[in-house]
C-alpha cells in the first residue's frame, strides 16, 4: 500500500447527523485569520474537501470536522465545516460533534463533571461546555455566535407555490426561514426528499436576489441553507434544515435553532431566559436558551446557548494512492442530483 496522502478521522453522530472528526493529517490552512482560512477554501485551494466530501471516499450525508491551530490566543483549536457545497463557518452539530472527540479521545484532557473546549471559527469564538460523566461526553452547550435578522417576512414569488415569506437570519451562517405550510409539506422522514430539493431549490432562487452581506465579516457573505421550520402543540419547533445537494439535516441543527432564536425575539415571542426546544425530522432534540441581547453592526442580536449530545460510532484512515483516477471525487446526479 502506497498513500501520498493520509487523513485521520474520529466518526461521531450528533443526533443522527454525522460529523467525521479530523484529528491528523491535515496541519493547517492558509491565513492569519479564520475568516481568511475560510474563504482560502472556499476561493483557493478546494482539493480537501472535495477530496474527503465526495464520492467514492463519502456522499451527500454528513460533514467533515476540519481542526486547525487557532488564530485567536483564547481558544483551544480552530474548526471550519466541509461540506459537500463548500467549507462552511459554523455548525452546531459539528461543534458537538468536535467536542466530543477531542475529548472522549483525550486530544484535550477530559475534567469530570465540566470540561470546557472554545473553538475558533470564521463567526466569532464559541464556547462548549461538556458535561462529562464516567469518561463519556453526556451533553455539549455551545454559546453559539451572535444571531440577528437581516430581513423579516421578506417574500419571493414563486410560480408553484404563490408568494413564499421567509426571514433571513444570521445564525453562524445565513439561513432563510420558511414556514413548511406555505409549500404544502410537514416535515416528516416521508416527505424528506420533497423537502430537501424543495428547499435547495428556493435557496439557489433566494440566494440569486439576496446577497445576504455580513455587516463586519465578508467571508460569511451569502444564503447557505433554506430551513424549513413549524410549531409543535407542545410549544418545541420542528426543523428541516436542507443542505446542498439534495438531503435533509438529521439534526435540529445548531445554526438554525441559533437563527430562529433571533427571529422569534423580533417579533417578541421570546425574552431572555427562555428555552425553545427544536426537534428534527428524525425526532432528536437541541434545547436553545435566549441568553441576552446585544448589537452586530446595525443589527440588534441574541445571544443564545444551543445544547445536545453526541456519540462516537467510529475511527477511520483515508488514504489516497497516487495512481487513484479520483483524486478529488465524482458526484453522480442518481445519489447527488441534477
Amino acid at each position: 500500500m502506497r498513500w501520498n496522502r493520509t487523513i485521520q478521522t474520529v466518526d461521531v453522530h450528533c443526533a443522527g447527523e454525522i460529523g467525521r472528526v479530523i484529528t491528523g493529517g491535515v496541519l493547517n490552512i492558509p491565513g492569519a485569520t479564520m475568516a481568511e482560512k475560510l474563504a482560502h477554501l472556499n476561493s483557493g485551494n478546494d482539493d480537501l474537501r472535495r477530496w474527503l466530501c465526495s464520492e467514492p471516499r463519502s456522499g451527500p450525508a454528513g460533514s467533515f470536522c476540519l481542526l486547525v491551530p487557532a488564530c485567536d490566543p483564547a481558544a483551544d483549536v480552530g474548526l471550519i465545516i466541509l461540506q459537500p457545497d463548500q467549507a462552511h463557518a459554523m455548525s452546531g452539530s459539528n461543534a458537538m460533534c468536535a467536542t466530543t472527540a477531542l475529548l472522549e479521545t483525550g486530544m484535550i484532557p477530559m475534567v469530570e463533571p465540566v470540561s470546557v473546549v472554545t473553538f475558533d471559527t470564521a463567526a466569532g469564538l464559541v464556547k462548549a461546555t461538556a458535561t462529562c460523566q464516567g469518561g463519556k461526553v453526556v451533553k455539549v452547550t455551545l454559546d453559539m455566535p451572535p444571531s440577528f435578522v437581516v430581513a423579516k417576512d421578506a417574500v419571493i414569488d414563486t410560480p408553484e407555490w404563490g408568494p413564499v415569506r421567509y426571514d433571513l437570519c444570521f445564525g453562524g451562517i445565513f439561513y432563510a426561514l420558511i414556514d413548511v405550510d406555505q409549500i404544502a409539506l410537514t416535515i416528516a422522514p416521508e416527505n424528506a426528499r420533497q423537502l430537501a430539493m424543495t428547499g435547495v431549490d428556493l435557496r439557489a432562487r433566494i440566494a440569486g436576489l439576496e446577497p445576504a452581506l455580513h455587516p463586519t465579516t465578508p467571508a460569511l457573505n451569502g444564503v447557505s441553507y433554506v430551513m424549513f421550520r413549524s410549531n409543535e402543540p407542545d410549544g418545541a419547533l420542528r426543523t428541516c434544515t436542507t443542505l446542498r445537494p439534495g438531503r435533509a439535516d438529521r439534526s435540529p441543527c445548531g445554526t438554525g435553532s441559533n437563527s430562529n432564536m433571533a427571529a422569534w425575539a423580533a417579533r417578541g415571542r421570546v425574552k431572555p431566559g427562555d428555552v425553545v426546544v427544536s426537534r428534527s425530522i428524525i425526532g432528536g432534540e437541541f434545547q436553545t436558551e435566549f441568553v441576552e441581547e446585544t448589537r452586530v453592526g446595525p443589527y440588534t442580536a441574541t445571544r443564545n446557548r444551543v445544547s445536545g449530545q453526541a456519540w462516537i460510532y467510529g475511527i477511520s484512515q483515508i488514504g489516497l494512492d497516487p495512481t487513484d483516477p479520483f483524486p478529488q471525487g465524482f458526484t453522480l446526479s442518481d445519489t447527488w442530483g441534477s
